[in-house]
């Protein structure tokens, strides 16, 4: 089941959305008390764990649990209540006028290398090694769109027949400011590319944060270059070749091997909206996913 409260946010203008406003988890608040813990969290503290909790986004938590660089280590979003949500699920995705959330899987110049628990509940934030090596070394934030999901049963025509990778869709957010792990940010989007990451289609959204300085300079693929000069390139060559010390081949990308403008990549986040509704509402089998 979807987790009690959960707003399914189509984009306004596409289908049906539901009041946003209504929903616990899009309260907005000037003030966060951390007093509220909630009894899970108690029995954490009292078996050992590493509990550690933090200012986020206004009305969201930031709760660690478990020891840093292991496999138990854990990042869960709370409301403002303390109660354990999905970031996945439970964050609404669109803000307003083109604007969207964005939560954030690794800081920018970071090692930790963090990814969703999309088959665990409340879908944390969880150490992603192979081979017990971290992966890479993100030079931007990282992280997903809540409430949008990459249909892995159904093939793009418009990329090479390439089904879907079965996560959220994945965002390079490439402002100046270092987002924390776990921390909910506005972004808009600028431009898409269409990775092909063994033979999956992995969409990466390249945004930027409506807290940076230059965001109002930017409004589509061609303002990039001029205002965050060579990041294009860079972000190509970096998805391509991230896989190549493990063995694998570089990846390669559809819709003629570069970025697509702001109006396709608003297109991909519609879409996979609704790929994910279908999916939160059983429409489509769910597998292993977590949709509590």
């Amino acid at each position: 089941m979807v987790a009690a409260g959960v707003m399914v946010s189509l984009i306004p203008g596409i289908g049906s959305t539901w009041p946003l406003t209504k929903s616990p988890f899009f309260r907005r608040s000037s003030t966060i008390s951390l007093r509220f813990i909630s009894e899970n969290t108690k029995r954490l503290e009292q078996q050992g764990h590493a509990i550690r909790c933090n200012f986020n986004h206004p009305g969201y938590q930031i709760q660690e649990e478990g020891q840093v660089d292991s496999h138990d280590y854990r990042v869960f979003l709370l409301d403002n209540t303390g109660k354990k949500i999905s970031p996945w699920h439970d964050i609404p995705l669109h803000v307003g006028n083109g604007v969207f959330n964005f939560v954030a899987e690794i800081s920018k110049d970071s090692n930790l290398r963090m990814e969703l628990a999309t088959d665990e509940l409340y879908t944390p934030l969880k150490q992603d090694k192979i081979r017990g090596r971290i992966r890479c070394n993100m030079k931007w934030n990282y992280g997903l769109l809540p409430q949008t999901w990459e249909d892995p049963s159904s093939a793009n025509p418009e990329v090479d027949g390439a089904f879907g990778d079965n996560d959220p869709v994945d965002v390079v957010e490439i402002g100046s400011t270092c987002a924390k792990v776990g921390e909910v940010l506005r972004v808009k989007p600028l431009a898409t590319l269409a990775l092909i990451d063994e033979g999956q289609l992995d969409w990466k959204i390249i945004a930027v944060s409506l807290d940076d300085p230059r965001c109002s300079l930017v409004d589509d693929v061609h303002d990039i270059e001029k205002y965050f000069p060579a990041t294009l390139t860079a972000i190509s060559e970096f998805f391509r070749d991230y896989k190549v010390y493990d063995g694998i081949p570089g990846n390669k990308f559809g819709l003629g091997n570069k970025p697509a403008n702001k109006d396709y990549a608003v297109k991909v986040i519609r879409e996979t909206n609704e790929a994910w509704t279908k999916l939160v509402t059983r429409s489509i089998p769910a597998g292993e996913l977590s949709l509590a």
